[in-house]
């Protein structure tokens, strides 16, 4: 049975029927919740209007009240102030009852009864407020009479009728939502408790469904593939179902049948392998012993021309050398030559150097004489200043002493400069010349360079040809050395070969299959 239940369609129902559930559940708390925000809306609606009618009915007797002491005071004779105080207390306290009904009115009614009980009292109203405000107007023209023959009682009584009637009926209605209050709340717990038992239900069921449906069969597929694992693949595997776990089931029966007819394949092939690799093992053997003998022939004939290699080797190597000597000399004598030029250049750079030395010189000695003028300006200027000058005189007077001995040192230094290039420029010109003999050096020595050049390429075009021949004979040596070499490798390549056929072969006998029922 559960076996024919498909995990996708029974996973996709299960999470329905718990969505249903939610919506369901929270559709109907949804439903009491609204129902009862309308009563307690509808409550407070009428609590706002018997608020305002109460205080229009305490407004509108504490006018009459007020009115009955005015005419009590008017008839009295009571001083004239007193009763329009009253006047005017009673006047105010209507103005606040017509205010407060009109709040009244403002706010609708909440049911169809209630609307008919506000028209009735509304009429009501209307006559004892127009009685009361007839009352006033009485008094205010000093008529006790009309005010006492009034039947303002009656309509008094007939509004109070009226107002117990609405308050009657807002009982009524705080009431009927008390009493529905505790239905929804009722009709709430009745919800929760259906769903708690149908949540505990369903989850029981998907228990029961995921233990049989789910871990059972997956507990059995893992018993499979341990069994598999280790080597056996004779045993049977049963379907279960037709859902996935049975589509499951189907597909590693049919990995457990390839692989037995994979492994069988193997073993009778590593089988045949090994009985051809033992023959292919004998023939290599034999081939390996004749090749080691033409081998031994040909190291004989390479090791005589190796000898003649060498001498002639020997020749090629002293011509080398000595060409490689004069090379070395005419590098030496380059380098010789360029380091004179180097020296020359430098000489001729110091003896720049001194010229501008010199005329540096020259502009300090020409700064110290028309420092000595101004001075000596200076001088005269302060003498003709006289006392006040005295001391600019002074100053004057060691400035020039000063450019006098500047003056004095750059002439020597001047004298001494032109000494110096002079002995530059000798220098110079013997360096020079000692570059010329350098020149004639690197000349003469090239010359050897190309004379040993051509011998050391006449020995090498020797020893290349003779070194062809050898290397013909050393290449069949090799050749022949190498077919060895690879007889012998092919030999441990098959030797290894045979060998991992072997384990191949015992590998593959850890796999216990019926052959039995294969043939």
């Amino acid at each position: 049975m559960l076996g024919r239940l498909r995990i996708a369609g029974t996973v996709i129902c299960l999470f329905g029927l718990f969505c249903v559930m939610q919506i369901v559940a929270s559709g109907l708390s949804f439903n009491s919740f609204r129902l009862d925000a309308h009563n307690i809306h509808q409550v407070e609606i009428s609590g706002g209007q018997r608020d305002a009618l109460g205080e229009s009915w305490a407004a509108l007797l504490s006018t009459r009240l007020t009115l009955s002491r005015a005419s009590t005071r008017a008839a009295i004779n009571r001083p004239h102030e007193q009763v329009i105080s009253l006047m005017s207390k009673a006047q105010a306290d209507l103005v606040t009852a017509d205010k407060a009904f009109k709040d009244f009115q403002a706010i609708p009614a909440v049911t169809p009864e209630g609307e008919v009980l506000k028209q009735q009292i509304a009429t009501a109203y209307d006559v004892y407020y127009n009685e009361l405000a007839q009352l006033a107007e009485y008094l205010r023209n000093d008529r006790l009479q009309a005010f006492l023959d009034s039947p303002t009682q009656g309509k008094q009584d007939q509004f109070q009728l009226q107002y117990n009637r609405w308050m009657e009926h807002i009982d009524e209605l705080r009431d009927h939502a008390g009493e529905a209050s505790k239905g929804f709340y009722f009709q709430s717990k009745v919800i929760f408790a259906a769903s708690v038992v149908l949540s505990l239900l369903l989850t029981l069921a998907a228990l029961i469904w995921v233990k049989r449906g789910l871990i059972a069969p997956l507990a059995r597929m893992r018993s499979h593939f341990e069994r598999i694992s280790h080597g056996d693949l004779n045993g049977q595997i049963e379907k279960w179902g037709s859902n996935e776990l049975g589509q499951l089931f189907t597909s590693l029966q049919h990995m457990q049948q390839a692989l037995a007819s994979t492994v069988r394949d193997v073993r009778d092939g590593s089988r045949s392998m090994q009985s051809g690799i033992q023959e292919i093992a004998l023939g290599n053997n034999d081939l390996s012993a004749r090749t080691e003998q033409q081998a031994a022939s040909l190291a004989q004939t390479a090791a005589s021309m190796e000898q003649l290699t060498a001498t002639v080797s020997a020749n090629a190597d002293n011509a080398r050398r000595a060409s490689e000597l004069a090379r070395s000399a005419s590098g030496t004598a380059h380098k010789g030559g360029t380091l004179t030029d180097n020296v020359v250049t430098t000489m001729n750079g110091i003896a720049d150097s001194s010229k501008k030395i010199a005329d540096i010189t020259s502009v300090i000695d020409g700064i110290a004489f028309q420092t000595n003028i101004l001075a000596l300006n200076a001088a005269v200027e302060a003498a003709r200043a006289g006392e006040q000058g005295r001391g600019f005189a002074v100053v004057a007077g060691e400035v020039r002493s000063l450019a006098q001995r500047s003056a004095g040192a750059a002439k020597e230094i001047k004298t001494l400069i032109e000494e110096s290039v002079s002995r530059v420029d000798q220098g110079a010109g013997l360096v020079a010349s000692a570059g010329d003999t350098m020149t004639e050096i690197v000349q003469s020595v090239t010359r050897v360079n190309e004379i040993m050049g051509e011998i050391a390429a006449a020995s090498d075009e020797q020893r290349r040809g003779i070194e062809q021949v050898a290397l013909a004979v050393s290449q069949m040596d090799q050749v022949t050395q190498q077919n060895a070499a690879l007889v012998e490798e092919g030999a441990a390549a098959t030797d290894a070969l045979e060998a991992q056929a072997g384990q191949l072969t015992e590998t593959v006998s850890r796999f216990a299959l019926d052959d039995a029922r294969q043939e």
